[in-house]
């Protein structure tokens, strides 16, 4: 990792501020709904929107950044941020605020995939759980930070923390421009690759849909469902089934916060170096499941913390281990498989939401008995994808 020491913190730092701007939003948008008379459903298709188009740029961005360069994809995404937030600042109608949040999923899917990208190509693959590590701890804690920030600065005008998080956005882009440099000794050996598999016939995505990667990937899809039908509607199913308020529902997810940085800070690559990511991605999943069912089950307030705090550090070490795993079974075309990856997980975010709500009306607990069930479904998944070798034996 040495000589790229500079540039993966720099790719921390311009993730983080990015993540603090995004989480400096979240506590606005009741206002904006009650200040424009929006109805919970304008606010849903908002949100899903922004997913929306994430699942449709992500794997094009993802090959246009294996041909480009990881670079220029990332300042532009973070110019794109700026603009995405500048228009909903001003925006009066609801049309106008719908087009911010597609512009933002497109910020989205061309930041995220392929800064893990980037932090591929500048590793090894000794060290590359320690920096995605890193990478999702700067996320976490961008999007743990921001929502205080964003609730202190909307005393101001409700509408401030959009204008600094677009602000946030250009000086992420500037820094990155200025800054960052890519590992084009990396870049050489992956245009040479590609040019061996145009040689054989063999487009990129079809390079990568091997049977195990296709388990891999379907893996993700499922969990994606399961993962959103448990955090969309958190805080609104403990405060029907369990009388959480305000208070209570804060100071679970900042233990949360407190306890995701401290896994993916100093945990996450010892954990992987001991017991491998496709171990880690089984416990995880087996853990939430079972959590999950639990809280469905449970009697008192304590159970149900201590139930979610296990579920989120399972879900937040789960994440970036399905992307370390993701990025070490293949030397090229990182872009487009960690595109893939945010596309399909994209998908969740879409319909995840969508589903809980709906089953919600039917009977509070159905939400989290289908999600436990989805979790035990993919923890069988990593069962079968245990039989292949996903990580190429050089490696």
């Amino acid at each position: 990792m040495g000589k790229n020491k500079r540039s993966i913190y720099i790719l921390v730092f311009s993730n983080f501020l990015i993540c603090l701007g995004i989480g400096l939003v979240i506590p606005v948008t009741p206002f904006i709904k009650n200040e424009f008379h929006y109805t919970t459903s304008d606010m849903g298709v908002m949100t899903s929107l922004f997913a929306f188009a994430q699942f449709i740029a992500s794997p094009i961005v993802g090959k246009l950044s294996d041909r480009v360069g990881r670079k220029p994809v990332i300042a532009i995404g973070l110019f794109i941020y700026m603009i995405s937030e500048f228009i909903f600042a001003m925006a009066i109608s609801l049309p106008i605020f719908n087009l911010s949040r597609i512009i933002g999923g497109i910020s989205a899917a061309m930041v995220i995939p392929t800064s893990m990208a980037l932090a591929a190509d500048l590793t090894d693959l000794k060290n590359r759980a320690k920096v995605i590590g890193w990478l999702s701890a700067a996320f976490s804690g961008g999007l743990i930070l921001g929502p205080g920030l964003g609730g202190m600065l909307a005393n101001i005008d409700y509408k401030t923390p959009f204008w600094v998080a677009g602000v946030m956005g250009l000086i992420s882009a500037i820094f990155t421009q200025v800054f960052l440099k890519e590992d084009n000794k990396t870049r050489e050996l992956e245009k040479e690759e590609q040019l061996r598999e145009q040689k054989k016939g063999i487009s990129s995505i079809r390079a990568i849909l091997t049977a195990p990667m296709v388990m891999l990937f379907a893996m993700i899809l499922v969990a994606s469902f399961g993962l959103q039908g448990f955090e969309s509607i958190y805080s609104i199913y403990v405060n029907q089934v369990f009388n959480f308020g305000l208070g209570t529902i804060a100071l679970v997810l900042t233990l949360n916060g407190i306890i995701s940085l401290i896994l993916q800070v100093t945990a996450f690559n010892w954990i992987i170096v001991k017991i491998g990511e496709m171990n880690l991605i089984s416990w995880c999943f087996l853990l939430s499941a079972i959590c999950v069912f639990w809280i469905t089950q449970a009697h008192s307030k304590i159970e149900v913390i201590v139930a979610t705090l296990i579920i989120f550090s399972a879900f937040d070490l789960l994440r970036p281990a399905i992307t370390t795993l993701l990025t070490k079974s293949s030397e090229s075309n990182q872009g487009l498989i960690n595109g893939m990856n945010m596309s399909l997980t994209s998908i969740g975010n879409i319909i995840g939401p969508l589903m809980s709500g709906a089953l919600m009306d039917w009977n509070t607990h159905y939400p989290y008995i289908v999600a436990a069930i989805i979790l035990a479904i993919s923890y069988l998944f990593t069962l079968v994808v245990k039989r292949f070798p996903i990580i190429p034996k050089k490696a």
